[in-house]
């Protein structure tokens, strides 16, 4: 995943019919795939946790309907050159990265999903964009879950030390839904159980969990997280005590391209191989020591 956000990522499938061509990381499945809809979870803290995780959405493929909600349209995973037999191929592909809440106006996301102030105007914040059935071809939402960025409060994309990180204001206070705790201090620990919850590949709202902690650098951590491009942003979890330890940035290839089937397929790899996912340390962030 995450330097290209997921619909950038993905258009490159109608361009090259034998890969992902990109210099960039992006992301895997390790082992089984245990991503789920939102309804499909069993797990209610999950649950709970997805309700305070939003997806950047362009101003394009939002529509106000009379009826005061926002519709959001997109191509569906298939259309963009993904096999029809990949889970969530019906499903519409809106999202270009993720964040989280931690204030009631405050978001975080990755640093290389909001640059510059055209990038912070250019998209809205959409939380609930999630399916109430696996093949769903079209979502609406309330128009109170769509937010605007107000301003970038912080950011930091540092190619030498990998740091990759932003802070928004959003225009208004999202009161009907809890901001997400997060580590202060410390770091959380080698083989931890952790939990991701975003938009793969644009997709409406996963929670993927079964991933452990790999390994520690000094910016970030590395896990065999099941994400892709559109993960950019999320927020991953500590599964023991449901605080975020980090964000969700970079990672290893996310499709590969099956020549009998003349599509993409996801890239799978056993839980010990690959690269792994790079994590952002949630206390990298200074302006987050204020809240």
């Amino acid at each position: 995943m995450k330097f290209l956000p997921s619909l950038l990522i993905v258009t490159t499938l109608l361009a090259s019919a034998q890969s992902f061509a990109s210099n960039k990381a992006r992301d895997v499945i390790y082992g089984e795939d245990n991503r789920q809809d939102v309804f499909e979870s069993r797990n209610s803290a999950f649950v709970e946790l997805s309700k305070s995780t939003a997806a950047m959405i362009s101003t394009d493929n939002l529509k106000s309907l009379s009826s005061g909600e926002i519709q959001i349209s997109a191509a569906s995973l298939q259309s963009r050159g993904i096999c029809a037999k990949e889970r969530f191929s019906k499903q519409i592909t809106a999202a270009n990265c993720s964040g989280f809440l931690v204030a009631p106006n405050v978001l975080v996301t990755a640093g290389h999903c909001i640059k510059s102030d055209y990038d912070c105007s250019a998209s809205k914040w959409v939380f609930d964009f999630k399916v109430d059935h696996a093949d769903q071809t079209t979502v609406t939402v309330p128009s109170s879950a769509v937010y605007s960025c107000k301003k970038i409060i912080s950011r930091s994309l540092d190619s030498s030390t990998k740091d990759d990180y932003a802070v928004i204001e959003l225009n208004r206070p999202a009161n009907d839904r809890r901001p997400l705790a997060f580590r202060k201090k410390g770091k959380i620990a080698r083989g931890a159980s952790l939990v991701v919850i975003g938009h793969p590949t644009g997709l409406p709202t996963k929670i993927a969990d079964g991933a452990k902690v790999r390994s520690h650098s000094t910016k970030f951590f590395v896990a065999n997280l099941d994400t892709y491009g559109g993960n950019s942003g999320s927020a991953v979890f500590n599964t023991r005590t449901s605080e975020v330890e980090g964000i969700l940035v970079r990672g290893d290839n996310d499709y590969v391209y099956d020549s009998n089937l003349g599509c993409q397929v996801s890239n799978v790899c056993t839980n010990d191989a690959c690269r792994g996912e790079d994590v952002t340390y949630i206390t990298n962030i200074e302006a987050l020591k204020k809240l």
